[in-house]
């Protein structure tokens, strides 16, 4: 049994985005019921009210309006943002409609009206010299101006965090030369490079092999009972994270897309070594309230 220690309690943003990993059938049910900001933002306070001490979210328009919403009913009190970008709908549904190229020339309309003169000069940079490093960074600021234009003087973003499709893209692609980069762009700006996966055991392996330092890092990955999403396995996966007690393990999907009853969820993540956090939807208030408060008193 893992000793008692303050934990990263996030809320989760899945469920307004009507998002669920089980069923294409309830997420649109739940779509339907979760479409204002308003409910959004409740369901994120009530959280925080009840014991959770950050929000990771995907950075979309309806998370931004969140947090601006946030910003007024929470006040003065402290809250660690963890964003994941891209959000990967958003961006698969503005290509469909516009094309690559007009996906690239709104995004590049977005950053200019921004005005963000760094991202501009990192943008005109990359593409001047097809250079991968300097448009990634000119994306992050844009990205960073975003939450922070949005996000209120009392949140602090703890980590940006790549979206998992992109991480695993990055790790086939043997890019430790871009990785590397994100890592070194975003710890000058004294923030955690963060890195979303559902193939937890190849990425630490290679990061290994890349000799990535594990203490300048946060990784969220499923972690649960039954072993739902993670890959290759759940002995794999647990001998891994026993591997690397230096790092910032976030586990997601802890319920098994609602499988597993919140007590003996948090009944094995208590067995878990080097588990720092988890991050939980909630789409319903008395969701929020029970669920962070045993979380709070539990975990």
């Amino acid at each position: 049994m893992v000793e008692n220690i303050e934990r990263l309690l996030l809320v989760g943003d899945n469920p307004f985005h009507g998002i669920s990993h089980l069923s294409q059938d309830r997420a649109r049910a739940r779509a339907e019921q979760i479409r204002f900001t308003e409910h959004a933002t409740k369901l994120v306070v009530s959280s925080i009210s009840n014991g959770a001490n950050g929000f990771m979210f995907s950075v979309s328009e309806t998370t931004l309006a969140t947090l601006k919403m946030m910003a007024e009913k929470l006040g003065d009190k402290p809250i660690e943002l963890y964003a994941i970008v891209p959000y990967a709908y958003e961006y698969v549904r503005l290509a469909t409609q516009l094309g690559v190229v007009g996906l690239v020339k709104k995004l590049g309309k977005k950053i200019v009206l921004l005005g963000n003169s760094g991202a501009i000069f990192n943008g005109l940079k990359g593409i001047l010299r097809v250079d991968p490093e300097c448009l990634m960074k000119t994306y992050l600021l844009y990205e960073l101006s975003r939450i922070k234009s949005s996000a209120g003087k009392q949140m602090n973003i703890a980590s940006l965090m790549l979206h998992e499709v992109v991480t695993d893209m990055l790790l086939s692609m043997n890019a430790d030369w871009l990785v590397k980069s994100y890592i070194n762009f975003l710890s000058k700006r004294k923030i955690k490079p963060g890195f979303e996966t559902r193939n937890f055991e190849y990425l630490v392996n290679k990061f290994k092999e890349w000799n990535i330092d594990f203490s300048k890092i946060v990784i969220a990955a499923p972690f649960n009972k039954v072993g739902f999403q993670m890959v290759p396995s759940k002995e794999k996966c647990e001998k891994t994270l026993a591997e690397i007690p230096e790092s910032t393990i976030i586990a997601f999907s802890i319920l098994a897309a609602g499988y597993l009853k919140l007590d003996e969820a948090v009944d094995y993540m208590k067995t878990l070594p080097n588990l720092k956090g988890v991050a939980v939807g909630v789409s319903k208030e008395h969701q929020s309230r029970e669920t962070f408060k045993f979380l709070h008193k539990k975990f």
